[in-house]
């Protein structure tokens, strides 16, 4: 392997191979940029070369790895399925037929690293980690938070296949829509929103009549956005005449589309988007699906930074199900405004800590302008 100096390592920059540290440690896996902090810890450490047998590279439409979660493995395979999704979706704008045995392979992939990754693949939704791709990131982003919620209501393994599958085709038809009505800023004529309400069947024909899925996965993409309130389209139908699938998936499209980058608006933190669920007060959503929803995912979602009472800033790195305002956290900022790594904050579980509750959730920037307050003196 080639020797790197570290004094010669730019942030953002990118091999081809894996980046090692004496030889066996991992810095950072191919594809994955390098961050000022990973120069920062090898300068701290006296480290003096990094060694690898790639080749630069231009970085992709995705950034590094995360600084919430540093796992290789689980951020391959999230882009993977993006990669995959984004393939899919040309294709369909193309009229290129996608054959059923693909797209299950896809459901039944995505099904079996999520046991594997639950816990990264939230972070790395709530994030917004990978940068371009919106359409596949989207459904795949749909299909990860619907899968969770199937299995947190314990529905059968096929079941939970069927409701990824249409989740991961839900907003199809909007391909086979102008790109210019579709990123339209602004108002829509009566014309254009029946026109973009229309995508809804453009999906099921093509689930069904292009793509030969079961009934259950058309229901889901035809359905998703008819209304417990019976308001919705394309039927108008309402309560539990709703596919289940499709309610489900109406929850969870409604929140990831709140917390992801849209050109017309900034993303709302997660609780942010999950207080705006809760306040929907049976006109959308089915309240026994938001029950779970929040179940699955606790009202600050993993991910999510805190303000606590005494001060502190801290990051949400597991959820109670039974106690969704009480989580599990790391310190970030503590209250004598002691700033840690990602590796070095306290773990505090909040239902061993009564003294301790959150006091509100911030935007990570606000965290990121105390830090370089703190560090500037």
């Amino acid at each position: 392997m080639k020797k790197i100096l570290v004094k010669d390592l730019k942030e953002g920059l990118m091999f081809s191979e894996p980046v090692y540290i004496d030889g066996d440690n991992l810095l950072v896996p191919e594809g994955v940029e390098i961050r000022a902090k990973d120069i920062s810890r090898l300068k701290t450490w006296g480290i003096e070369f990094v060694e690898t047998n790639g080749k630069t590279v231009t970085p992709p439409n995705v950034i590094s790895l995360p600084d919430v979660y540093e796992n290789a493995e689980s951020y391959r395979n999230y882009v993977k399925l993006i990669d995959d999704m984004d393939r899919i979706c040309t294709n369909i704008i193309a009229g290129i037929p996608v054959e059923t045995i693909v797209i299950n392979e896809i459901s039944s992939r995505l099904l079996r690293v999520l046991r594997e990754h639950r816990d990264s693949f939230i972070v790395f939704i709530l994030g917004g980690e990978v940068k371009g791709r919106e359409m596949a990131k989207s459904l795949v982003n749909t299909a990860i938070l619907s899968a969770l919620t199937a299995m947190e209501i314990r529905m059968p393994n096929h079941r939970v296949l069927h409701i990824v599958t249409g989740s991961l085709l839900h907003d199809a038809g909007m391909l086979r829509l102008p790109k210019a009505l579709v990123d339209k800023k602004g108002g829509l004529s009566e014309a254009e929103l029946k026109r973009i309400q229309s995508h809804t069947l453009h999906a099921y024909k093509i689930a069904i009549k292009e793509m030969h899925l079961p009934p259950e996965v058309g229901n889901i993409v035809l359905q998703h956005h008819e209304r417990w309130d019976g308001e919705g389209y394309p039927r108008g139908i309402s309560g539990k005449t709703i596919d289940l699938g499709a309610r489900i998936v109406s929850v969870v499209d409604a929140f990831e589309a709140m917390v992801s980058q849209k050109p017309y608006r900034n993303p709302l933190m997660g609780y942010q988007a999950m207080k705006n669920l809760m306040s929907d007060n049976l006109r959308r959503f089915d309240p026994d699906v938001i029950k779970v929803f929040i179940a699955t995912m606790g009202i600050y979602p993993i991910g999510s930074i805190i303000l606590l009472n005494n001060g502190a800033y801290a990051r949400v790195i597991e959820i109670q199900a039974k106690a969704p305002l009480r989580p599990k956290i790391k310190i970030l900022i503590d209250q004598a405004a002691k700033a840690y790594t990602q590796d070095d904050g306290e773990v505090i579980d909040l239902m061993g800590e009564r003294s301790l509750f959150i006091s509100r959730a911030v935007d990570p920037k606000e965290v990121a302008d105390k830090e370089a307050s703190i560090r500037n003196g």
